[in-house]
């Protein structure tokens, strides 16, 4: 039994054409295109764009989305290519075990879960944040008291009588994570509706956003654009770089997190019509419409706001929080946006997790996990018995761990699976020089190497404590796999 045999192409192809037995083919590129947007505009914008801000660049946080934009356009070219090529479920996941063999996909399934599992928490806990916002500020009613919204890790300190309240769970979080699990049991194309309707609104009031607050920027507050380069020390007593190019650099692989899902349309290839011509303009096309309305949000926010607003006032709300205290005469635009941004975040989470059941289905059809995993529901069609672990998962997640922390592992988890992508499309080249590609990659090796070392320079900017949870991640998965999966691997056991 060997740890890089490889699947052949063939074999794969011939898996995506037995979609009779499996899953239903009923996404279009414009599905495609919003499920995308659906995952890309959410807690990355609402509330890592602040973040960033606070933490690393200041205004320069522009810079950071433009870089973070190149590094996912230029993985974007690898994965439309792969995608179109082997239009099969498990993203990176199957990519890899058609080119790097068997123990480097297990290696990026694993990374998956950490990318699209630990994002739905993310995305999930900022959802709780701003829940309290709409009851507070929107609806007039009492906030959720605190410790049933925050973690164990959690503490707040009143300011008057120094009165100290820890966390214990975060029930919204865990709700709303349950509530989507449910609807992608239901079936891809009722969520994919749910998610369509929502990206259109969200859209708009991003718009809106833009085009409003550009009135109400104060030039102060972009002075410098740049930053001098220094060091900020976070509430948890973790540093930071602020300003200057490595301030930059941070900011580019905090705000990564604001890009991910476009990867996550790659996931569906299997539930695509057509996917060798729509894979490729529901990857691209997400991510450039996303890309433009990321780049002029971040300059109006920094704008309107200022830094020091993000470390205290605003923090996760950041965004209602600047609209309330500066745009004087907009508060039904933060009420709006309060609103919107919940339902935005409800389709965040539901990419995610649709991302990572279909993960989950592939490495349970290939034995790499239990094979319950791979089992589709009689009426449904859909990996019911996968939606229902990973609800147990992720639901931990945000019931129980802080989001900047998980945010930050989910930046560094899909940076690696971005990098093997690359390096997939490389491989494939000069191993399947004759295969049918409907969609190329321009300029290869270049635009894929050139895709590795913009990854690479973002993980570097994440820090050594992100680099750390990798590791010991990938220590859990490299025991699990010597353990169990290949042992009851289809491909190196086919008895089984």
């Amino acid at each position: 039994m060997s740890i890089w045999k490889r699947k052949s192409i063939p074999q794969l192809l011939s898996e995506a054409a037995d979609s009779e037995k499996g899953l239903k083919r009923t996404l279009t590129a414009w599905s495609l295109i919003a499920l995308g947007i659906g995952a890309i505009i959410g807690a990355g914008l609402f509330v890592r764009t602040a973040m960033a801000a606070s933490q690393n660049a200041g205004p320069s946080v522009t810079f950071a989305f433009i870089l973070a934009a190149i590094g996912c356009a230029l993985a974007g070219l690898c994965y439309a290519e792969l995608s179109s090529s082997i239009p099969i479920s498990g993203s990176a996941y199957t990519y890899t075990y058609a080119t790097m063999g068997e123990f480097l996909a297990w290696i990026i399934g694993w990374d998956l879960i950490l990318e699209y599992a630990v994002g739905a928490a993310t995305v999930g806990i900022a959802w709780s944040e701003y829940l309290n916002n709409l009851l507070v500020n929107v609806l007039h009613m009492s906030p959720i008291p605190y410790e049933f919204c925050h973690s164990p890790f959690q503490k707040m300190v009143d300011p008057i009588t120094q009165e100290v309240t820890h966390g214990m769970i975060n029930l919204p979080a865990l709700f709303i994570v349950g509530a989507i699990s449910l609807l992608l049991i239901k079936g891809i194309q009722e969520s994919a509706f749910v998610n369509g309707v929502i990206v259109i609104v969200k859209v708009v009031i991003v718009i809106l956003i833009i085009v409003i607050g550009w009135n109400f920027i104060n030039p102060v507050n972009h002075t410098p654009y740049i930053p001098p380069s220094s060091i900020f020390t976070d509430e948890h007593g973790i540093d930071h770089n602020f300003g200057g190019f490595w301030g930059i650099v941070g900011a580019a692989g905090t705000v990564f997190f604001a890009f991910i899902g476009f990867d996550a349309v790659s996931t569906a290839a299997q539930e695509t019509k057509n996917p060798k011509k729509n894979m490729p303009i529901g990857i691209l096309g997400s991510l450039a419409v996303c890309t433009i309305l990321y780049i002029l949000f971040a300059h109006v926010l920094t704008g309107v706001a200022t830094v020091e607003d993000f470390r205290t006032g605003g923090k996760e709300a950041s965004v209602a929080f600047a609209i309330n205290k500066y745009m004087i005469g907009y508060a039904w635009l933060g009420q709006l946006v309060t609103v919107a941004i919940l339902a935005g975040f409800s389709s965040v989470i539901l990419v995610m997790l649709l991302g990572q059941s279909r993960v989950f289905y592939a490495m349970g059809k290939d034995g790499l996990l239990p094979s319950f995993f791979s089992d589709l529901h009689t009426k449904f069609k859909t990996p019911y018995k996968a939606n229902i672990v990973i609800l147990v998962i992720v639901g931990a997640f945000a019931a129980f761990v802080p989001g900047d922390i998980v945010g930050d592992m989910t930046s560094i988890g899909t940076l690696f699976a971005f990098v093997l992508v690359c390096i997939s499309v490389i491989i494939l080249r000069k191993k399947e020089p004759d295969m049918v590609r409907e969609f190329k990659t321009p300029f290869v090796p270049f635009v894929p190497l050139l895709g590795v070392a913009a990854c690479v320079l973002m993980m570097v900017g994440l820090g050594w404590t992100n680099w750390l949870r990798l590791f010991a991640w990938m220590a859990i998965g490299i025991v699990i796999y010597f353990v169990y999966s290949k042992k009851n691997s289809k491909l190196n056991n086919p008895e089984k």
